[in-house]
């Protein structure tokens, strides 16, 4: 912030004349959480003295645990307070229940570490030997509890004290065995050990003394996902490669291809046998979920091909039961051996959001837009304002909502990567009629009158017809649509392909006389002034839309990221360096006294309770609020990454980076002062 205060006289002038008070909001840092529930899943662990007892880990560091088997989840801890951890690994120590250990990396990065806990997960701390490391794989040994192995982008790590100390077992700096992406411990030798590596497996009799490459059988470079032992005959082993499955019945000595799952499926994620029935073996694909019966020999995909399984469970009491961690759908259940499944995702929530709307025909009644998701995604609606939810994504073709808003009429309007769609009954229909031809604003060219001469009569003069213009082909929209604004009975639309105006509800689109070559990504609106920006660009209306006119952003921003336009003739800009204010239509620009945030994501104009609501991206938990009657700011602790920030009736609500919606636990206004 000291950036912000070095400032001109001038602008110091300005910030004086326009000088807020803070104020905090006393309420529970903790907002709660309501979904909608589903999401990316990853990974699964038992409780080794309740299998009612589960964890689930998530691709945003959260774990969540279920005290019935899965039915329902409660979120028990983020780990590292972190929002980009993989947890693909978790064990929880056989011999003590309540420590738990999790392995984690990062998407595009060395970084992650290893986690441990000692009171349930009530607590983290990370180990300091394997921090930063990318932990890949984390097993612990049948035959010994003391014994962990661990796969990481350097190589094999070993434990023989439950993890307190660990010791590279693997040649360090090998070229060979490094970037282990799996791991298998022997269920009657704990120093022998399997890895996977992402060209190849790997096999150690010694705790590491001497590796052998057990490649034999196996196509050369093959990514291995997944290594199993059975653990009655241990000569058995199953691995997953990127090239298919491969089994061994001499300990890793030669594998042989096992066919039945086509090669479009052939990315293998996990393999799972059943603990009861050794003969019974669970692959789970990205595309389904595959079943064997017979050791093998013949495959039955038990899901549809849409599914991407990261991980599976076989309840050991019950092997029937079985859960599955997916991308996008959350986390299935079957209680018939796999041969069917539905969701079992309440409680859970790892969902991002984009976008958000209140239907002003019924207040409490919210929509939320969301991306990743395909089939799983699209658009929910809650109607007792964001307690429950329900998927209205009919029609939507799986498309990502990027932005949504609401016509005059009170019709529902999603902003998608392919155009725009309103929603009718219980299903979303594409608008085709959108124009991106500019208004002509020339007046068109006035014939002049010839004289004509026809014989017989008099001499004439005769004012020829304007020859009419072809018009080209409309082109057809399928482009990106980032914000909707409604200012009277029109509405406008912020897309890639400029910025579109509605007269009739959404049903037909014309480009206004916006300039042309930028992405419109913010658009906001209040008594008939409308402020467009595209990244680096600022545009503002007085008139529909008619004309625009540029004006120059804050030279302090690099990128512009929020717009909003408040019912005071206020002009609001947010982005990295912070949020600006304007009072002179853009000619001049001021940073707001007391409103400290920066990597600005959001800026929102609540007319009824005359604030703007500002929320900003990660690592930042505040939301503020700038109450323009009076000039205070207000903030609250939210304890969550929000996207934006809403009112519904008396409460808040907060759309997260990654963790569905959550929303403010009670409304009590505070005098208190904060100091800053």
């Amino acid at each position: 912030m000291r950036q912000l205060k070095k400032r001109t006289s001038l602008l110091a002038v300005l910030i004086t004349l326009f000088s807020f008070s803070a104020r905090s909001e006393a309420i529970p840092p903790n907002w709660l959480p309501f979904g909608p529930d589903g999401g990316d899943a990853r990974s699964f662990a038992v409780d080794p003295h309740d299998n009612q007892h589960l964890y689930l880990g998530t691709a945003v560091g959260w774990i969540y645990e279920s005290h019935n088997g899965g039915g329902e989840w409660k979120r028990l801890a983020r780990i590292g307070n972190r929002d980009d951890l993989v947890l693909d690994n978790i064990i929880i120590d056989p011999s003590t229940p309540k420590r738990i250990l999790v392995g984690a990396w990062v998407l595009g990065s060395t970084d992650g570490g290893l986690f441990v806990s000692s009171d349930g997960g009530a607590s983290w701390n990370v180990e300091s030997q394997m921090k930063g490391q990318s932990i890949r794989a984390l097993v612990n040994s049948p035959s010994d509890p003391k014994v962990f192995v661990t796969g990481t982008l350097k190589g094999v790590y070993k434990s023989v004290d439950s993890g307190a100390t660990w010791k590279l077992i693997s040649p360090e700096g090998s070229t060979e065995i490094h970037e282990v992406e799996s791991i298998a411990i022997d269920p009657k030798d704990p120093k022998i050990i399997y890895a996977g590596t992402w060209h190849l497996p790997w096999k150690t009799t010694d705790d590491g003394a001497n590796w052998s490459n057990i490649k034999e059988g196996v196509i050369d470079d093959s990514d291995v996902f997944s290594i199993i032992i059975d653990p009655k005959d241990p000569n058995v082993v199953y691995a997953s490669a990127c090239s298919g499955i491969y089994k061994s019945e001499t300990a890793g000595g030669r594998f042989q291809k096992i066919q039945g799952i086509p090669s479009t499926a052939r990315r293998t994620r996990v393999l799972m046998q059943d603990p009861q029935h050794q003969n019974i073996v669970f692959a789970g694909t990205t595309e389904g979920l595959y079943r064997t019966s017979d050791s093998g020999k013949t495959w039955i995909r038990t899901t549809g091909p849409e599914l991407i399984v990261n991980d599976v469970f076989i309840n050991p009491a019950d092997t029937n039961r079985i859960l599955l961690a997916t991308d996008r759908g959350g986390v299935l259940v079957s209680n018939d051996g796999g041969a069917s499944f539905r969701s079992t995702n309440t409680g859970f929530s790892s969902r991002q959001i984009t976008s958000y709307v209140e239907d002003m025909r019924q207040p409490g009644t919210i929509y939320v837009g969301m991306v990743n998701d395909k089939a799983w995604g699209g658009a929910f609606v809650s109607t007792n304002g964001g307690l429950t939810w329900t998927q209205k994504n009919g029609g939507l073709d799986a498309h990502d909502v990027l932005s949504l808003g609401q016509g005059p009429d009170g019709t529902i309007l999603a902003g998608t990567r392919h155009g725009i769609y309103r929603l009718n009954g219980e299903l979303w229909n594409k608008v085709d009629r959108v124009s991106l031809e500019l208004p002509v604003t020339e007046e068109p060219p006035v014939a002049k009158p010839v004289v004509v001469r026809k014989k017989g009569a008099a001499a004439r003069k005769v004012t020829p017809k304007a020859p009419v213009k072809k018009k080209p082909a409309p082109k057809p929209f399928d482009g990106s649509v980032f914000a909707f604004t409604r200012d009277g009975q029109q509405i406008f639309a912020g897309t890639q392909d400029g910025i579109l105006k509605s007269v009739d509800g959404g049903l037909s689109w014309n480009l206004t006389a916006d300039p042309q070559g930028h992405v419109w990504s913010a658009i906001s609106s209040s008594k008939s002034t409308i402020l467009a920006a595209s990244l680096s660009k600022a545009s503002l209306t007085t008139d529909d839309g008619r004309t625009w006119t540029a004006i120059n952003p804050p030279s302090e921003l690099t990128q512009i990221t929020a717009v909003a336009v408040d019912g005071f003739g206020g002009l609001w800009i947010g982005g990295r360096e912070g949020v600006y204010l304007s009072e002179d239509k853009g000619t001049t620009w001021q940073v707001v006294k007391n409103l400290f945030v920066r990597d600005v994501n959001s800026i929102f104009y609540d007319e009824k309770g005359q604030r703007v609501l500002i929320t900003a991206n990660s690592p930042t938990t505040i939301a503020f609020s700038a109450h323009l009657p009076d000039k205070t700011v207000s903030y609250w602790n939210t304890g969550w990454n929000l996207r934006l920030l809403r009112p519904v009736g008396e409460h808040m609500v907060g759309a997260t980076l990654y963790d569905g919606v959550v929303i403010q636990p009670e409304m009590v206004n505070s005098t208190e002062v904060a100091k800053h």
